[in-house]
């Protein structure tokens, strides 16, 4: 394992997802004080600021690179972070791209689930014994509802934001196993080894939060 440079306890580095979140996760932080702003068109992966380092890496990876401490802290969907299981302290809802995560079935759908196509496998599997359904559980990428759509699966269990797709694809939510947003988390040896940075950084996202909400 490579060693990591060492850093300074004012400096900060910060774990953000591409696409969706992206922008609207750094116009955040920026109001809240950091000097931060959107990375340029480049393929650039790390974004050097002022105090501030920013990794932008694919959502499923968010809270690996915060929990291993690679990161001090990051923004991820609550989603996400479920299915990751990873023990990060997690102080702020920051109450943007908010969506939630269901069971989906064809319309007018029945008889039993015997398999489930879903991006969450960790989660589907606990919903799945928590209801007494003995399904089997196809980890997939990408489009998910095509599953059901082409049999490859009774059920899937994926976000859900509009329900646009699902409409024009003839797929109803059966049932909703939580709903998610954006989060802040924290690194926890993070938020003693830079408390001087972390703690009001974590206090004013939540007067922003409060003041949008």
């Amino acid at each position: 394992m490579s060693s990591q440079p060492e850093r300074s306890a004012n400096h900060l580095t910060l774990a953000l997802p591409k696409g969706r979140i992206l922008e609207d996760a750094i116009s955040l932080l920026s109001r809240a004080g950091l000097p931060i702003t959107m990375p340029e068109a480049s393929r650039a992966l790390r974004h050097e600021f002022p105090g501030v380092t920013v990794l932008e890496l694919r959502n499923q990876d968010v809270p690996v690179y915060v929990d291993l401490g690679v990161a001090d802290a990051g923004i991820v969907g609550k989603d996400v972070l479920i299915e990751s299981g990873r023990a990060v302290y997690e102080p702020v809802d920051l109450r943007f791209a908010p969506c939630h995560l269901s069971l989906i079935r064809e319309v007018g759908a029945s008889g039993p689930i015997h398999r489930v196509g879903t991006k969450y496998p960790h989660v589907a599997r606990q919903y799945l014994a928590e209801k007494g359904i003995p399904a089997e559980i196809v980890k997939l990428n990408g489009n998910i509802e095509l599953a059901t759509l082409t049999g490859l699966a009774d059920a899937v269990i994926d976000l859900v934001q509009t329900g646009g797709t699902l409409r024009a694809n003839n797929l109803q939510e059966v049932d909703v196993l939580f709903h998610s947003s954006a989060r802040l988390i924290v690194n926890r040896a993070a938020l003693k080894l830079r408390r001087e940075r972390l703690r009001p950084l974590i206090a004013r996202l939540r007067e922003l939060v409060r003041e949008e909400s």
